[in-house]
């Protein structure tokens, strides 16, 4: 058994470096052609200035086509340099959040749950848009970065013509990154809140989603619903919170960004009417405090996008640092498919004890549904190995001692809820598309009818969660895909439960003809499955108490033909 990973867990920094350093390349080349895109931006007023100073002192045609090239030229560079820019950005960009939406989702679905205090909509979130809000720092960085340059580069050209101005500049903005870095924490703290409460909020409305129908059968839907409302509510406030603190920052940010554009404009009109720049200068100095408004927008949002990134990626730290319950092992089973339970204590079972052959079909009725759910967590390595007493055999490895894919590559077992997805029947059966007992799958669980039924056939789109099918065609559908896996051990709970008497009796044939030299299990109370079982095993209090087939079960225990005789 191997003991949990206790390596140090990655914090927020540590996710946000990773993402700088392996993106790198992009972020370069990105910062090069927006530092252009800025330095061209800031460079058109610098050229206009020089244009009208030197077009009025020579006066010439060659002078004025020559300030058309270069114009031209300036604006050329600034729309190719920001074209591509953002596309190297953008896509380096959704790259990164993809890596980290499948890195978060391969937490969240791993066989062994990790210790976090997270539900299944709070993952999801997290897995979408914590994601896409920690990869904008991809983004950010070159950004904030080429600004700085638009910044620099007018400050220098402004100083060079009155050395007032570019100290103007320089100070202006540094007063300005100062106030907003105040705002740009307040609003890390109001996101990352947010972001809890919508994430509650979302693994709420799955909750609802996967009880609806219970909740309408006892008339639980009004009460889960305000519920509901209580903490979309909530969710909502705190967006409004958001918000306010959104609206200051911005209007913080241009109003102070407009005071420092009109403090230069009015420097260099003073300075010009007292004689210490000229026209070309003013000219220059007045374009520059209009055309810096952008970078320096720009400049003073970085802060605020940087937090809201750094408190995504705490959220996405809940998950990716939360260690696993239990580490699985690196062995593999050995060949053959025997499948033993050796004194297994958890839940309701007690010192439960038996062994399946290799290729022999064994049904277990369990009096109690709780034990026989108990037997189908633990056989699916839902629960941990060390969580429970005893051990579990397969190919005469220890459960714990497997990887996750040497057990799922050996062993399937199919729970009596299972899952069906948005796609059609046959993306259904064959997720991977590799099986080639499809055909046979399909014949045995009966689902023949419902192929025959649509002129698309296997092709027939099913909704989400099996919407547009019955309940037995949902779970004919679940058994389809179960024997398609061809799996050298099947367990199977409760298969046939929605379906008919005739068609459970041609499902249970029909499974013991397709599985047969194949280790199966079967957890039901099905008279049909249960007597085309080679044996029976009685589950009643947690043990095993009785053994022998069916027929020979129904005629010597009385308990056993009151518990599964219909």
């Amino acid at each position: 058994m191997t003991t949990p990973d206790t390596r140090r867990p990655r914090p927020a920094s540590d996710i946000l470096r990773t993402a700088l350093r392996r993106n790198r390349g992009a972020m370069i080349w990105g910062t090069v052609l927006m530092g252009l895109y800025q330095a061209g931006e800031t460079a058109f007023p610098i050229a206009l200035g020089l244009i009208v100073e030197h077009t009025m002192r020579d006066r010439s045609l060659g002078s004025l086509g020559l300030s058309i090239a270069v114009l031209a030229v300036i604006i050329t560079t600034v729309s190719l340099s920001w074209r591509f820019g953002m596309r190297i950005l953008q896509k380096a960009n959704t790259t990164e959040a993809h890596r980290w939406r499948v890195k978060v989702a391969a937490c969240g679905l791993q066989p062994v749950a990790r210790d976090v205090d997270l539900k299944s909509g709070e993952i999801l979130t997290i897995a979408t848009e914590d994601a896409d809000q920690t990869a904008d720092i991809i983004e950010v960085v070159p950004l904030l970065i080429s600004s700085l340059v638009a910044v620099v580069v007018a400050a220098v050209a402004l100083g060079l013509a009155d050395i007032r101005l570019g100290l103007l500049v320089i100070v202006g903005t540094a007063a300005i990154m100062s106030v907003l870095s105040v705002l740009s924490k307040r609003i890390g703290s109001s996101t990352q809140e947010q972001q809890a409460r919508v994430a509650r909020a979302g693994a709420k409305v799955a909750d609802l989603i996967t009880g609806l129908r219970p909740l309408h059968g006892f008339g639980g839907n009004h009460a889960a619903f305000r519920s509901y409302r209580k903490v979309s509510t909530e969710a909502k406030l705190q967006a409004v919170t958001v918000a306010k603190v959104n609206g200051a920052y911005a209007g913080t940010a241009l109003a102070l960004n407009a005071v420092l554009a009109g403090a230069v404009t009015l420097t260099a009109g003073w300075l010009a009417f007292d004689g210490q720049i000229n026209i070309g200068e003013l000219v220059m100095a007045v374009g520059l405090a209009q055309f810096i408004m952008e970078p320096l927008r720009l400049f003073s949002e970085m802060p605020k996008y940087v937090m809201i990134a750094r408190a995504s990626a705490e959220r996405m730290a809940l998950v990716l640092t939360a260690p696993p319950v239990t580490t699985p092992g690196s062995e593999h089973p050995a060949a053959g498919g025997n499948l033993e339970i050796d004194c297994v204590r958890h839940g309701t079972l007690r010192d439960l004890k038996f062994t399946v052959a290799a290729g022999e079909f064994v049904a277990i009725a369990a009096y109690q549904p709780r034990a026989a759910a108990d037997l189908a967590a633990v056989l699916a390595a839902n629960v941990p190995p060390d969580a429970y007493e005893g051990a579990v055999r397969v190919g005469g490895q220890e459960l714990g001692e497997l990887s996750v894919e040497a057990v799922r590559a050996h062993m399937l077992v199919n729970p009596y809820d299972g899952e069906i997805f948005a796609g059609t029947l046959r993306t259904n059966i064959d997720p991977s598309g590799t099986s080639r007992t499809v055909p046979e799958a399909v014949e045995a669980s009966m689902l023949t009818d419902v192929v025959a039924l649509h002129r698309d056939g296997l092709d027939y789109g099913v909704r989400d969660r099996g919407a547009n099918l019955s309940g037995g065609q949902r779970q004919r559908l679940s058994l389809a895909r179960a024997l398609a896996a061809d799996s050298e051990i099947l367990v199977l709970h409760d298969p046939t439960t929605a379906v008919d008497a005739v068609t459970e009796q041609l499902i249970a044939r029909n499974v013991a003809k397709l599985r047969r030299g194949r280790t199966t299990v079967v957890i039901t109370s099905s008279p049909a499955l249960l007597d085309v079982a080679d044996r029976v095993l009685v589950l009643d209090d947690g043990v095993v108490t009785a053994e022998d087939t069916h027929r020979n079960l129904l005629a010597d225990d009385a308990d056993y033909c009151l518990a599964v005789a219909r």
